[in-house]
């Protein structure tokens, strides 16, 4: 199966985010998309890897209330030590599942920083990345530039729509005490 891995901190899960795993079983012509809850992501601040067992059940949840989603929440990155590199768990996803073949998704902003990547050379060449949309980012530039480095890379752009939330906002409306339930999944 051709298997799309979304993986994040998803705190909290949001229209934007099934917006995302909708396309990529709708129109991007994968089977399943794993939805991989980080513990922690090496490269930002401000979320404990304590929190990832529960962000791990809220997404099961968020999940199973939207049950024509071809969607897997995996909690593989929960059982791996620290720190949690994609690498890492791209490598274990194919490892356990040898059958399948992995493609990472991530927004423009992710692709632009992606030199910053462990082993990021690794992850373009044999697993590739689908790459979706975000404000103030263009793909098509980042693309050339990282193809001028190496045209074996796997990155296809995608022409989603784009869904201009994210769970920081989110987060900071709950805190102010304002109702976010029309921007959660």
């Amino acid at each position: 199966m051709n298997i799309a891995v979304y993986s994040g901190s998803f705190n909290p899960l949001h229209i934007g985010h099934l917006a995302i795993m909708k396309h990529m079983t709708e129109e991007a012509g994968f089977d399943y998309v794993y939805l991989i809850v980080s513990p922690k992501n090496p490269l930002k601040e401000g979320i404990s890897g304590e929190t990832g067992p529960e962000r791990y059940e809220a997404a099961v949840k968020a999940v199973c209330r939207h049950p024509e989603l071809k969607v897997w929440v995996d909690d593989i990155e929960l059982h791996m030590p620290a720190p949690h590199y994609t690498i890492r768990t791209l490598d274990a996803l194919k490892e356990r599942e040898p059958e399948n073949r992995f493609t990472l998704i991530m927004g423009a902003d992710n692709l632009a920083v992606i030199r910053q990547w462990r082993d990021y050379k690794r992850i373009l060449r044999e697993y590739g990345v689908a790459v979706f949309p975000r404000t103030g980012h263009d793909p098509e530039h980042i693309k050339k530039s990282l193809m001028a480095e190496d045209p074996s890379y796997d990155i296809t752009l995608l022409k989603a729509e784009m869904v201009d939330i994210s769970s920081t906002i989110i987060r900071e409306a709950l805190a102010a005490g304002e109702d976010a339930s029309q921007w959660l999944m």
